[in-house]
């Protein structure tokens, strides 16, 4: 058994979650809030992987960084970046792939508070970012759960786009999705089985947790 693909699996799903939460938030609070007329474009572009086949994704993504194109080429000759087959492309195209999972629970979240509380904290004389910071996202951390939670959990379950970027090579981009195909394919199902139960354990107690916390379940339990 090997624990690495594992190992990397939640390596990967926490480093795109914390970029995603960076990333997600103020696009998330631009999208609630804005009335550009290119907003429903953004937002098409945001919720495109929800549909999108990830291998589709994938496809254009190592298309797009191979050395063999314009765009790939000047990524390795002038910053020296070879995201095609590294991990660093796999936490790009997980990034891009997982987006909507944290950017419309936290978007949904900001559009439902209330007007008055936005306007309330700039009568005040806070700045937006102050407003947002300290007013608007402490009244989502439901939301703001939620979307960590998705993300998270939506990464570890990736294969079309992590084959498609980052191949198959062990102890660098061989996750646990793949981990288990290779072990289907090699008819060593015990050994896949472990990896399966493993992230389905995984997957079901952080998706568990999450329902209980925004249900209010374990207020009710502790009483």
């Amino acid at each position: 058994m090997d624990w690495s693909p594992l190992i990397l699996t939640f390596k990967l799903a926490l480093i795109t979650t914390i970029l995603l939460l960076l990333v997600g938030i103020p696009l998330a609070y631009w999208l609630a809030y804005s009335k550009s007329k290119i907003k429903p474009v953004i937002e098409t572009l945001v919720s495109m992987p929800l549909v999108l086949p990830p291998t589709v994704l994938g496809f254009y993504l190592l298309i797009a960084f191979s050395p063999n194109n314009s765009f790939g080429n000047w990524l390795n000759e002038w910053l020296g970046l070879r995201l095609i087959f590294s991990f660093e492309g796999l936490v790009l195209a997980s990034i891009l792939y997982s987006l909507p999972f944290m950017v419309q629970p936290i978007q949904s979240g900001l559009a439902a508070l209330p007007k008055q509380l936005k306007e309330a904290s700039y009568v005040l004389g806070k700045s937006k970012l102050r407003t947002a910071i300290k007013v608007l996202l402490p009244n989502i951390k439901t939301a703001l759960l939620t979307g960590t939670v998705l993300s998270f959990a939506h990464t570890i379950g990736e294969f079309g786009v992590v084959l498609m970027i980052g191949g198959n090579i062990p102890g660098k981009t061989k996750v646990a999705s793949i981990a288990i195909y290779d072990e289907v394919e090699a008819l060593n199902y015990n050994t896949a089985n472990i990896y399966s139960l493993i992230l389905l354990g995984i997957t079901f107690s952080i998706l568990l947790i999450v329902y209980l916390v925004n249900g209010g379940y374990l207020k009710k339990f502790s009483r």
